[in-house]
């Protein structure tokens, strides 16, 4: 059923239009449920290149072809899907008062799926790297792709440490960028670079060059330049809470939202799914989230669920 307008209550409103956001939207709609997602078009799974770990692609799918395809699926049961950026939610009486591009509506449930943004290396030429897949964000993801190649990690501190380490799942040719100062690398992290057998380079990078669309090189000043077959971005993200801790929502300790079992935050009827709860960052991961939390919301408009 489409919102119109929506000038009267939903059951709940989706804000975040990526993998997590629109699996709720599949769900809610075969509920039956009136709703809408709000989608601020900036889903961090249109970067991916093509992931080949998604089950049932196994040749592999672009990330702007399966936002596609599930948008497609979700449109099949009519939700109101509409661009737009949500800057505010109140808890109210009843639900909640979301501001979206200035103007209010109201929802009983609010599901909150917008994701984190990456904290990318401060070099030019970063994000047609990123979209050429030369320089990735996710081991997890695509480190089959980089079996036996030379890789290097751009890092910051131990995330960069425990980043190179895992590569060496698939390869033992690693080389760790440390762009940070030099004391954000304890003597305990440098110690297991050695052990690994993990080149360390701690000189300022300038530059990062495509050459060919198969190699990235990266340039330290004008007499030294390394080639890798792939670079890692371990620089971390940011979870998109603001507008959660906005309404009041705990935080755990590591930053992300505190759910329950039902992905339901601190506040009732507040829901959370997808990378803005937990550090996997994986699409499957935030898919299955996302459909608990629309069952969860379900279940709470028949009073099943407090």
């Amino acid at each position: 059923m489409r919102c119109g307008r929506m000038t009267d209550m939903l059951d709940a409103l989706i804000v975040g239009g990526g993998p997590a956001g629109l699996t709720a939207a599949i769900y809610l709609g075969r509920y039956k449920r009136r709703f809408a997602v709000i989608d601020a078009g900036d889903s961090r799974a249109a970067w991916i290149p093509i992931t080949h770990n998604h089950p049932g692609w196994p040749d592999g799918i672009k990330g702007t072809d399966l936002l596609a395809r599930i948008r497609q699926q979700a449109e099949i049961y009519g939700p109101d899907i509409r661009e737009g950026m949500v800057e505010a939610i109140k808890p109210i009486d009843g639900g909640f008062e979301v501001t979206i591009d200035g103007r209010t509506v109201t929802a009983a449930n609010v599901l909150l799926a917008c994701g984190v943004k990456d904290n990318d290396p401060p070099l030019p030429g970063v994000e047609d790297a990123i979209r050429k897949a030369l320089i990735r964000i996710c081991p997890i993801c695509d480190g089959y792709e980089v079996s036996g190649q030379a890789v290097g990690v751009l890092g910051d501190g131990p995330l960069g440490v425990r980043e190179a380490l895992f590569i060496q799942t698939w390869t033992d040719d690693i080389t760790l960028v440390h762009v940070g100062p030099p004391d954000a690398l304890s003597a305990e992290d440098r110690d297991k670079l050695t052990k690994a057998n993990i080149t360390l380079i701690e000189t300022a990078c300038e530059s990062v060059v495509l050459e060919n669309d198969t190699l990235t090189a990266l340039c330290f000043g004008p007499d030294h330049t390394l080639r890798f077959d792939a670079l890692y971005a371990a620089l971390g993200c940011t979870a998109r809470s603001d507008l959660a801790i906005q309404a009041g929502a705990r935080l755990d300790d590591a930053g992300r939202l505190f759910v329950d079992d039902h992905q339901q935050t601190s506040i009732p009827g507040l829901f959370a799914a997808g990378d803005l709860v937990r550090g996997l960052n994986q699409i499957t991961t935030a898919e299955g989230e996302a459909s608990i939390a629309a069952t969860a919301i379900h279940n709470r408009l028949r009073g099943v669920l407090p």
